[in-house]
């Protein structure tokens, strides 16, 4: 009978160890699904951060025109994750898109190389087109080893189309995405990049700093840009001279970051008025976004290496979500921001 007893009483224990061992278990799988699905409620990353961040495709860099209003209007500026402006020769500006994770279907009109813009193709590790190019940028190309594509070089050219809507013939030639990442493929190209791109926001992020509703760049005597904010898109509608900067189907353009970057251009000294650009340096600058602006300084090292925009707590500046425009302009004409 003791033993019947001592038998029942350890059934009862193993029993009721095993149904609280179950219940703790089904508890546990309940708690990690309900974290799991508040995880999920409250990811607010962004399409652009997942576009532009993931995956390990090579960006795609396309030299744009923007001599004067014959160039305009432009093509896919808006499907570029960045665009450098630089000044050119006659006090114009071009243009430089970056394209990573994208099917454009048109963008132009694309317009030769110019050497300087060559040291944010290998910042970036691009792929570079253009349509002809100056002669101390097809010298650096070559001794930098910069995988191009260039309109006016034999095969090269079938990627491009004609639209002679314009009095020069310069200001006519398109391309798309497909076309450039076919003649890269045949040229043996990598369509892969080991750098990763950083400093983005997942989502939307607000910086305390002055109010920076209205930006005037004044490049040049002739051409100067305008970018005013919207506070509905969170983003800087542009303008260039007295003209609102929209694509061939009349898409604003705007820029959700603007890099205001200082750096000196003067005279290349080859009997051409072309231009020489201080790139590898330091400077300052600003940072601007969401309606507020932020001093910032500069740092590039060399040619390849990454241009480095800090704040002035010596932190790196993260960028929002969207495009941004790196305005690189000389120091002695200085921006206005209200």
């Amino acid at each position: 009978m003791k033993k019947t007893l001592k038998s029942l009483f350890l059934f009862f224990c193993c029993a009721s160890l095993f149904m609280s061992g179950c219940g703790k278990k089904a508890e546990d799988k309940t708690d990690a699904n309900d974290n799991k699905a508040q995880i999920e409620e409250t990811d607010n990353t962004s399409d652009f951060y997942k576009k532009i961040t993931e995956g390990n495709e090579r960006p795609i860099a396309v030299m744009i025109d923007n001599d004067n209003s014959s160039a305009w209007p432009q093509s896919g500026l808006d499907e570029a994750y960045k665009v450098y402006e630089i000044i050119v020769e006659g006090g114009a500006t071009r243009f430089m898109a970056l394209f990573k994770n994208s099917d454009c279907e048109k963008i132009g009109p694309v317009r030769s190389s110019r050497h300087y813009f060559l040291d944010y193709v290998l910042e970036n590790d691009a792929t570079y087109v253009h349509y002809g190019w100056s002669p101390k940028a097809a010298n650096d190309i070559s001794a930098l080893g910069i995988n191009k594509i260039n309109g006016v070089l034999g095969g090269d050219g079938n990627i491009f189309w004609r639209e002679r809507k314009y009095s020069g013939d310069w200001h006519s030639a398109y391309t798309s995405i497909e076309k450039i990442k076919t003649m890269a493929k045949e040229k043996g190209y990598r369509d892969t990049t080991d750098e990763k791109i950083t400093g983005i926001n997942k989502e939307f992020a607000e910086i305390s700093g002055d109010s920076a509703k209205s930006i005037t760049l004044p490049y040049s005597g002739m051409y100067k840009v305008y970018y005013t904010y919207d506070e509905e898109i969170k983003a800087y509608k542009r303008k260039m001279n007295s003209t609102e900067h929209k694509s061939a189907d009349g898409t604003y353009y705007t820029a959700t970051n603007i890099i205001i970057q200082y750096a000196k251009n003067f005279p290349l000294g080859d009997g051409s008025p072309r231009q020489d650009v201080s790139t590898v340096g330091s400077g300052d600058g600003f940072f601007i976004t969401g309606g507020k602006c932020v001093s910032i300084t500069w740092q590039k090292t060399s040619r390849a290496a990454k241009t480095v925009y800090k704040t002035a707590d010596g932190n790196e500046v993260m960028l929002n979500p969207g495009t941004t425009w790196i305005n690189i302009i000389n120091p002695a004409t200085k921006a206005v921001i209200e």
